[in-house]
């Protein structure tokens, strides 16, 4: 795909009279020509390009987040969560300036422009893998809330399911078919990111829900007592404990990846000096609800802390109107999910259109292939969500792998490929940092949740 060749013209603080180009970009381009047939767009706001990237963090991952705090302990947990978000601000602060000195308008552009044709392929399968576990994870989840779940071995009823009972009409098949045609799909026809600004609102405000509610709970049941202060450090007794305190690293790098929107993000806005604030704003946003969220949901359920927090919703809180709450939760993370939903999957479709069609016009100009791709991806992710039952050991295997190498080592390798000789003795040695800190955690990370994995199933294994 490609947006044409038009020579770059000097950087100016709008974003109306600039039009940096890359040949191989896959990214809708910066303005519209009048002869495309798009309505004026004058640039996106500060405060919907801070609400987009703030929906692009806040995912599935914030729900694994108090399980890291049974493992690291509080104090460590939440030093971790604001040393990610520096660490993050750090690698989308290479890729932006990195971006600048190349004149690329995207990440696959600049993986191309460091390392090649196969640099930007390598990239984009990656964006692929993370996206397409993310979005599967994402329907996975709403079907368990709504519909229920007995992937485990015991049937725990969705919401729709305790309300009104066993139907056809409340199964997870039609459930999910009724979200993707009705919400999904009529979502992820927009060709600006801008036009999600609205929803992405909506889904900020959703997460600001569901903390608020389990923060309600666990001052309760703190005040009734029923609740004691939970652990402030790790519990390290062996070799094994210890290296168990690695697996929460990939947890806590996919948790804050966005780096694949910035640039869509960027290049929408009207003011191409407002990016750094949109993106340590939106951190600083997403660190306060990481925390937050961190702090009372480990609180709330302490050592019974599962792995997706959800799930501790759907037992007895113990408190007045405790069901009512439970389903208070659930809706509103699902529903937040839904919203989430097209934010991923944008730089999904652009990806995916750019590794097979590298040379074509841009995709906002084709709307065959728009809506080609559009509908082979969503239908792809909803198979995906229905024939898989769970997925998260391959989410931790691939998407997490996936998402170390957008988060930090891909934006580490372009500095200390440093091909415009713009990098620093300090930018070097914190890139060679990220990528020592990247490979070695998550190998150690992968590791323990092999053997973890290996040794349940010789466990379970019955005996001749």
């Amino acid at each position: 795909m490609t947006i044409g060749d038009i020579t770059p013209k000097k950087e100016r603080k709008s974003r109306r009279s600039k039009h940096v180009v890359d040949d191989t970009a896959p990214l809708l381009p910066k303005r519209q020509d009048e002869d495309a047939g798009y309505d004026e767009f004058n640039g996106a706001s500060f405060t919907g390009a801070v609400f987009n990237l703030s929906t692009t963090i806040v995912g599935a991952g914030i729900m694994a987040l108090p399980a890291t705090m049974k493992v690291l302990g509080l104090i460590l947990g939440i030093a971790m969560i604001i040393f990610m978000a520096f660490l993050t601000d750090a690698s989308i602060e290479f890729l932006l300036r990195f971006s600048r000195a190349g004149k690329t308008t995207s990440y696959g552009s600049l993986m191309g422009d460091a390392f090649g044709k196969y640099g930007r392929i390598f990239l984009q399968i990656c964006v692929l893998v993370n996206n397409i576990g993310v979005l599967i994870v994402y329907m996975i989840i709403i079907g368990d809330v709504l519909s229920g779940t007995s992937s485990s071995g015991v049937h725990h009823a969705g919401v729709l399911e305790g309300w009104f009972g066993e139907h056809w009409w409340n199964g997870r098949t039609f459930v999910l078919i009724v979200t993707t045609l009705g919400i999904f799909s009529p979502l992820a026809c927009f060709k600006r990111i801008d036009s999600l600004r609205f929803t992405s609102a909506l889904s900020v405000a959703l997460a600001v829900v569901f903390l608020v509610i389990t923060v309600g709970i666990a001052i309760i049941k703190l005040i009734s007592g029923t609740i004691m202060m939970p652990r402030l450090l790790p519990d390290v007794t062996d070799l094994t404990s210890f290296w168990r305190l690695f697996t929460v690293v990939p947890v806590l790098v996919t948790a804050y990846i966005c780096h694949y929107n910035v640039h869509s993000i960027d290049n929408e806005l009207e003011d191409s000096t407002q990016i750094k604030p949109v993106v340590r704003t939106a951190l600083a946003l997403c660190s306060t609800v990481y925390i937050m969220t961190s702090f009372f949901g480990f609180l709330l359920f302490g050592d019974s802390t599962l792995d997706d927090v959800l799930a501790n919703f759907d037992t007895d809180l113990g408190i007045p109107y405790g069901s009512l709450l439970n389903d208070a939760v659930r809706v509103s993370y699902a529903a937040h999910l839904m919203l989430v939903f097209p934010i991923v999957f944008y730089p999904l479709r652009l990806n995916m259109d750019g590794l097979l069609f590298p040379s074509a016009r841009p995709l906002a100009l084709s709307n065959m292939r728009f809506a080609f791709t559009t509908v082979g991806l969503i239908t792809l992710i909803f198979l995906g969500a229905n024939f898989i039952p769970s997925i998260w050991d391959a989410f931790q295997f691939t998407g997490a792998t996936a998402a170390v190498c957008l988060g930090f080592i891909f934006p580490a390798a372009v500095t200390l490929r440093d091909r415009h000789s713009i990098a620093t003795k300090k930018d070097k040695i914190l890139a060679i940092f990220m990528i020592v800190l990247a490979v070695f955690s998550n190998v150690v990370a992968v590791y323990s949740d092999a053997y973890a994995m290996f040794k349940k199933n010789s466990v379970t294994e019955p005996t001749a």
